[in-house]
């Protein structure tokens, strides 16, 4: 028993994690999956000293409170196996629109989505069986992957049934959710480095579930709005509605730009998003030092992809002539989730680079975490089942890293105005592609500039102002209004791009770089 310092009453070690927040909540869920066994030692220093047989037996009780996720991946497996013949996926065919020509012949999309089926299913159901034994991570992942291709395989082969599309996409996430966001990642706890949430030198943890909670929602959202845009491509609806555009939407998604992938381009973006809002669940608290590998993933999918989509959706006017309302949202919905995850991948980089040093290997850190040393107890974020009541401070919370200079606020309003000024004032190409163009970098550059990491961004306003100035006179006949607009507001937008704004968190040795 240990005796609490300012009570001086006897608790269980168990009420002095509650009280003391030596396993910090964090609005419950930071107890689930692989840190809800971890929840029963006492502190973290003795977690750390667990011998082989301890987490082996911490396994096994973990394994026996999670069984019936893998009687439900069984389950599943008869019915994704059932499916081609209790939904018939040879009836009520469609191809897909404006007359794209795919891969694959009608019949051989049917068959392929079919055995596509039968096949999952099996696997499932084998791999399944074979996870009510205690210690088999492989058929875990295994039937991981199967949900990953349940998802996959309806853009691959152009699902002619829209049946096919939903069953295949909706058992595909809930495969994957059971697999590793419910019971956690499989077998973590026999190698998971307890310790403190919050990374050295930081002022915040950027992996508390006040910051992932946002990520989700917007995740999902941009879920959505890809996953309608997707079903037109398929051909499930013959319409997709637009409130400005009217017809430029079919265009678009039918445009040859479009017709060029392989795949539905809405429908894998899709996809995409379905990793990033079920990411958001992964992991405890401290995944940034405990699941390096995911952390990267996530960013590789939120930064460097989310770009792409990005300026493939500022590509439109300039490539096809036109607008999609849509689109533009499913890229307005991406473009905030940049500057917000981007901190939680610093804090993983720091951690590899900390591990370096102390003389760790790297691939073994990145796949199985390091050690805790320099991390502290997050005592400062807000717990999330506190959010009904107290929505201003979670969300607060979400946003930490991101403040909002005027300069950069007004800059993004800019931006904006360069890219319908064009319509405004009835220019023709080339000169409004160039201000399409344009505006739309410095909204891009504007918004994520607002990270506090990436605040150095700015400064590449300053030169998209410049560009803009000068360029303008080289795409049209001067001197026009049109002209002299985008000179303004070039000049302008280079000067806000100079302040570098209101700093308030602190971000260990990266602090260097926010200037």
């Amino acid at each position: 028993m240990a005796k609490h310092s300012s009570q001086g009453q006897q608790r269980t070690p168990k009420a002095d994690q509650q009280k003391n927040g030596s396993q910090p909540n964090h609005g419950s869920m930071g107890k689930r999956g692989v840190a809800r066994p971890m929840q029963e030692m006492p502190a973290h220093g003795q977690a750390m000293e667990m011998s082989h047989e301890d987490r082996l037996e911490m396994l096994k009780m973990h394994h026996q409170q999670t069984l019936w996720i893998y009687w439900t991946l069984i389950l599943l497996g008869f019915w994704v196996l059932l499916s081609p013949f209790t939904f018939g996926y040879d009836k009520a065919v469609i191809e897909p629109s404006g007359g794209r020509q795919v891969w694959l012949s009608l019949q051989a999309r049917i068959q392929a989505m079919i055995w596509s089926d039968i096949v999952s299913g099996l696997a499932l159901i084998f791999f399944g069986w074979r996870s009510l034994t205690v210690n088999r991570p492989i058929s875990l992942w295994i039937c991981c992957f199967t949900g990953i291709w349940l998802n996959m395989a309806p853009l691959l082969f152009w699902s002619p049934s829209a049946a096919a599309y939903l069953n295949g996409t909706a058992v595909g996430v809930l495969v994957i959710a059971l697999t590793i966001l419910i019971p956690g990642m499989p077998n973590m706890i026999m190698y998971m480095k307890m310790g403190g949430d919050q990374p050295p030198g930081w002022s915040y943890n950027p992996s508390s579930w006040a910051q992932r909670w946002i990520l989700i929602v917007l995740g999902f959202a941009g879920w959505v709005v890809s996953r309608y845009l997707g079903a037109h491509q398929l051909g499930y609806i013959d319409h997709a509605w637009d409130p400005f555009f009217a017809e430029s939407t079919y265009r678009v998604l039918n445009s040859r730009m479009s017709h060029s992938w392989p795949i539905s381009d809405a429908a894998f973006g899709a996809f995409a998003y379905t990793f990033e809002f079920l990411m958001g669940y992964m992991g405890a608290p401290s995944r940034w030092r405990t699941m390096p590998w995911m952390v990267t993933l996530f960013g590789i999918l939120v930064i460097p992809l989310g770009l792409v989509h990005i300026f493939l959706v500022i590509s439109q006017p300039l490539v096809v002539g036109e607008w999609c309302t849509l689109c533009l949202l499913a890229a307005a919905i991406m473009l905030p989730m940049i500057p917000l995850e981007v901190d939680e991948v610093i804090a993983m980089g720091q951690h590899m680079v900390q591990s370096k040093r102390r003389g760790e290997r790297l691939w073994n850190v990145f796949w199985q975490g390091g050690s805790a040393e320099g991390s502290t107890e997050d005592k400062r974020s807000p717990e999330l089942v506190t959010l009904p009541e107290k929505p201003g401070t979670v969300l607060k919370a979400s946003i930490w890293g991101m403040t909002f200079p005027w300069t950069l606020a007004l800059s993004a309003v800019l931006g904006i105005w360069l890219m319908f000024s064009p319509t405004i004032f009835g220019a023709v190409k080339p000169a409004s592609d160039v201000n399409h163009l344009i505006g739309a970098l410095i909204l891009v550059v504007s918004v994520i500039a607002m990270g506090e990491p990436l605040r150095i961004g700015r400064y590449l306003n300053a030169l998209l102002g410049l560009t803009i100035a000068v360029a303008v006179w080289f795409a049209g006949d001067p001197p026009t209004a049109f002209q002299i607009n985008s000179v303004i507001i070039g000049i302008l937008v280079a000067l806000l791009g100079l302040p570098r704004g209101r700093i308030v968190e602190s971000f260990g040795s990266w602090d260097k770089y926010v200037r």
